[in-house]
């Protein structure tokens, strides 16, 4: 077989490059021209493959499936609304190729009949003198791990049970283990969106990535709101509500690691 014409078609691409000529590879799982000289699909000429370790990436940050909430003053600022839908695509398939097309959690392989993709997740330190949410690693979870990771979106999609169910099974937490994780989880998430941090993507920048510019850490805050009240106006946080305030340690922290979980009876005492 001819070697592959390899195209970098953005998933809300897709049908304009099928409609333009692109074949669908599902083994490289990969979009790509089927002879050369396609002037039509020029647009999708790939970038230089991402390197699997990129710079500065510490692969055993946050191992294993946790919950891991993002502060509320940071959502909707991240790697994928900072790069193009090109970078994002070429960072998403380094990131499921060298997880050998499984879930890193789980070890589930992707699933279209079950509807179980898989997906890019980040893992972050959050420097609490310089207030710098710093991005580590990025990691490959199925859609049922990345729903329990994001506990909180999983409750604003009504799918809290299934993400609960799903968290149990793959830590192997009793029910009880499990609920006292997530409520420690959310304790950290509401000590960190009380302030306002710094997004730091070097990372991506020293593997050659381009960074639209991103918000700054008094903007992402506002960011966050309007996101937010266009999906669940009821919920949305008021931006004035990410005051700073002093600088000192969090008390609890998962800096890359599941959140250390105490005894239920330890909890109902404190």
């Amino acid at each position: 077989m001819a070697q592959r014409i390899w195209l970098d078609v953005p998933y809300g691409e897709k049908d304009a490059a099928k409609s333009l000529g692109a074949r669908w590879d599902p083994v490289a799982k990969r979009w790509y021209a089927p002879r050369p000289g396609m002037a039509s699909l020029q647009r999708w000429a790939p970038l230089p493959e991402a390197p699997d370790l990129l710079p500065g990436e510490d692969r055993s940050f946050g191992s294993g499936l946790f919950v891991d909430l993002v502060p509320s003053s940071c959502w909707f600022t991240n790697v994928r609304s900072c790069v193009s839908q090109e970078d994002w695509e070429r960072l998403r398939r380094m990131i499921t190729r060298r997880a050998g097309q499984r879930c890193e959690a789980c070890g589930a392989p992707e699933n279209r009949g079950f509807r179980r993709w898989l997906e890019g997740h980040e893992r972050w330190h959050y420097d609490n003198e310089s207030r710098t949410q710093s991005l580590k690693r990025l990691v490959c979870l199925c859609t049922d791990c990345h729903s329990a990771a994001h506990f909180g979106l999983a409750e604003l999609k009504g799918k809290r049970d299934e993400a609960l169910e799903h968290l149990i099974a793959v830590t192997g937490m009793t029910r009880v283990q499990a609920l006292a994780h997530v409520d420690e989880a959310f304790s950290l998430w509401r000590q960190r969106s009380r302030h306002i941090w710094s997004l730091d993507l070097s990372m991506l920048t020293e593997a050659g990535v381009t960074l639209k510019e991103p918000p700054n850490a008094q903007q992402r805050p506002v960011v966050a709101h309007e996101v937010l009240t266009s999906l669940s106006p009821s919920v949305a946080p008021s931006p004035s509500s990410f005051a700073p305030l002093p600088t000192k340690p969090d008390s609890v922290t998962n800096e890359g690691r599941p959140l250390k979980r105490r005894r239920w009876w330890d909890r109902r005492r404190s």
